[in-house]
């Protein structure tokens, strides 16, 4: 299945109308290349003077990224590893200020329909969801060697899972005769612990899943690192893009991007501002954008997400 990108005319609008990208020149980091949409249209759309650094962990994103390689030549570049590590990347290629930043959250479609990399309980494959599959632990190491307390608390604080004890308790209480290793294995665990009369729409291991992958990748502080550190890459007048989809991300996104967009923070009632602390960023958009109803029936998975963004002073 093709990867469509979500929010893709209202993320690349925003960079664009960066102040040196808008003039035509300027470098933009697409920090979770995945399917390559984002990149590509940014460089369709911008001036022959801008560019695009993209960076993904997965080897088969770096893969796909011989396309536009070939097309774009030398206003194309792919930096391969984790954007938590953005500012050693982006050293090592010679990069200082960037003029744009995006990062999109999600995983990509390629991610789920591979059955063999574990992310999705609709396919069968092994319990991996390792972003990058040749280095950290995967998912089956965790559920199958974790503590009761250690499987609750990720299950609690990653997924808001609310029967986060009880799924950790049969899953601690079964795989020493039967192992959890496979994807539909630990989904069928479950489905049969959430009672029918509370589930949603959803598949009941939705939480369990997303908990585990955010554990698996350390997705928040990876993203807690590239956002505080992409704020000191920006450029004066250079936009930064973040869409996510779910309550854990966007509300660490609003955090960064409201504690950056504070100015001096004395008390009122001191007639002169003795903290010295500047307004670093300003909020494009504080309800945050969501997709439009057209985009939600083209790709289903676009549903949740929300784009936040700002604008570097």
């Amino acid at each position: 299945m093709e990867h469509i990108p979500v929010l893709l005319k209202e993320s690349v609008d925003i960079l664009l109308a960066g102040r040196r990208v808008a003039g035509g020149q300027g470098v933009v980091v697409d920090a979770t290349f995945g399917g390559g949409g984002h990149s590509r249209s940014i460089l369709e759309r911008s001036a022959l003077g801008v560019s695009v650094v993209a960076i993904d962990r997965d080897p088969a994103a770096v893969l796909r990224a011989q396309g536009l390689f070939l097309e774009f030549a030398s206003r194309f570049k792919l930096l391969a590893g984790n954007f938590a590590d953005i500012s050693e990347l982006l050293d090592n290629a010679g990069i200082n200020k960037i003029d744009g930043l995006l990062l999109d959250i999600g995983l990509s479609t390629y991610q789920l329909e591979e059955g063999e990399r574990g992310f999705s309980f609709q396919s069968e494959g092994p319990l991996d969801m390792r972003m990058d599959p040749t280095t950290g632990e995967p998912a089956a190491d965790i559920v199958n060697q974790a503590d009761y307390k250690t499987l609750t608390k990720i299950f609690r604080d990653f997924g808001e899972e609310p029967y986060a004890a009880a799924i950790a308790r049969k899953i601690v209480e079964i795989r020493p005769q039967k192992p959890l290793l496979t994807t539909r294995s630990l989904a069928a665990l479950v489905e049969d612990m959430v009672p029918v009369y509370k589930r949603s729409r959803r598949h009941p291991a939705t939480r369990i899943f997303q908990a585990l992958r955010i554990f698996v990748n350390d997705e928040l502080n990876a993203l807690e690192q590239v956002l505080n550190v992409g704020l000191g890459r920006l450029e004066p007048g250079a936009r930064l893009v973040v869409i996510s989809y779910h309550s854990l991300e966007d509300r660490l996104v609003k955090q960064v991007f409201r504690q950056a967009s504070k100015g001096c923070v004395c008390p009122p009632r001191v007639p002169v501002c003795g903290c010295g602390k500047q307004q670093k960023v300003k909020i494009l958009n504080r309800r945050g954008l969501r997709p439009q109803a057209s985009e939600i029936a083209l790709n289903p998975r676009s549903r949740s997400a929300c784009l936040r963004a700002i604008e570097f002073l």
